[in-house]
């Protein structure tokens, strides 16, 4: 059982906030505010998604890309954070598990995905 303004305000939080509609398997943009000392910048981080979890306010994406030197960076994002500017799908993905930590171990063209056709 939720407390009814706690339930009011996360309803609110969604509702302000509009995400797109995307799965384990996207290519993604995020668009994130940073802020150092007394400045603001946003700063871009693309890759793939790899899994998405929770539910409500509290619901996270994990998006890797491969960054300088071919090391693999991850980073978790949860989805209605204020510091989020906009979420971009850049392609669709095509798989079959909605958690792909099994790329963690793959190189090259053996990590690409295929793209999902309509």
């Amino acid at each position: 059982m939720r407390n009814k303004y706690i339930q009011a305000f996360e309803d609110a939080q969604i509702a302000s906030k509009s995400v797109p509609d995307f799965r384990a398997g996207d290519t993604l943009r995020v668009a994130i505010r940073i802020h150092e000392g007394d400045k603001t910048r946003v700063q871009n981080f693309e890759g793939i998604c790899i899994a998405r979890r929770g539910s409500g306010v509290g619901e996270t994406f994990i998006i890797r890309k491969i960054g300088a030197n071919s090391v693999g960076v991850e980073r978790i994002f949860p989805i209605y954070s204020d510091s989020i500017e906009e979420i971009v799908v850049l392609r669709k993905g095509r798989v079959r598990r909605a958690k792909l930590f099994y790329l963690r171990d793959l190189r090259g063209k053996a990590a690409k995905i295929r793209e999902l056709r309509k």
